[in-house]
């Protein structure tokens, strides 16, 4: 066995496939493939995996990140609905032109970040990716925040709760959510107000209410449970194309996640999405993608 191998545990029935990250000692670091999730297990606890696709689990995830992709383009189809223009039959350019919110996207994986940035360009919204350790985001923050200036940022990774640490209110019984809690601050110093700078964050098992207390408008994870590598970026196209009049449809979005309400959950916040006429020419989305 080797770092990068896919991987699973044998102890807890093959629920979930890993990749490996690192080793120490007779130790593994495991990094969720579906999951935004960080663990660690014994080397004699995990099993080699060939064929991902012959795992239930791994089917199962690839369909609920599928079904979520397509929410997310249904719902882009209906604000566009919702604009109150119709097209000229013979004029190929809507009338009007799109600005969405623009996204700020920090991930400590860099292959949900992959991920993330190809959902946000096939639903053309505006977002501009950084990968980093999670201990990196509150420098990395504070420095991008004054150059994006976004209208949502997501800070989110890996994640979960100590083996042994029965205290689940403490921040230190958890893998990350401190570097996400220290993050969401600096977000909350550049911009108070929830509304003006929309704050999706967290990852698996994480720490909700201290989120939420940061200055998240989003957060992760209320029931302490898995998430979805996708679940954030479901709430911030929501976000992202829900009109800066309107407050976003915060049951609806969080039903339609993959991990629902013990997943995600979130206060009131106004949409980022607005509109103008007219249309003199296309609106190309600006995607970046930054390695720290």
């Amino acid at each position: 066995m080797k770092q990068g191998d896919l991987v699973i545990r044998k102890s807890y029935g093959g629920d979930v496939l890993f990749r490996v990250a690192a080793f120490a000692a007779n130790q593994a670091v495991l990094r969720g493939m579906d999951y935004r999730l960080l663990a660690d297990a014994p080397v004699e606890d995990l099993q080699t995996v060939r064929n991902p696709d012959e795992l239930g689990g791994t089917r199962q995830a690839r369909i609920q990140a599928n079904e979520s992709f397509r929410r997310m383009n249904e719902a882009r189809n209906r604000n566009n609905a919702r604009t109150g223009f119709s097209s000229v039959a013979d004029d190929r350019r809507q009338p009007f032109f799109e600005l969405p919110g623009k996204v700020l996207h920090l991930d400590g994986d860099a292959n949900y970040l992959k991920k993330s940035m190809q959902v946000y360009g096939q639903l053309n919204v505006p977002a501009e990716g950084v990968h980093c350790h999670e201990s990196q985001m509150p420098q990395i923050l504070l420095r991008m925040l004054p150059q994006v200036h976004p209208d949502i940022v997501v800070i989110t990774g890996h994640d979960g709760v100590l083996k042994q640490r029965e205290d689940l209110q403490q921040l230190s019984s958890y893998k990350n959510s401190l570097n996400f809690v220290q993050a969401v601050n600096v977000a909350r110093d550049y911009e108070r107000n929830r509304d003006s700078l929309v704050v999706v964050a967290g990852a698996c098992q994480s720490h909700f209410e201290a989120l939420l207390q940061a200055g998240a408008n989003f957060a992760s994870s209320p029931g302490r449970i898995m998430i979805h590598a996708l679940d954030p970026v479901y709430v911030a196209v929501r976000a992202s194309f829900t009109p800066f009049r309107d407050t976003i449809n915060i049951t609806d979005v969080i039903a339609h996640t993959i991990s629902g309400r013990q997943g995600v959950g979130g206060i009131e916040t106004m949409g980022r999405y607005r509109i103008g006429v007219p249309n003199t020419k296309p609106v190309i989305s600006d995607q970046n993608v930054n390695i720290v």
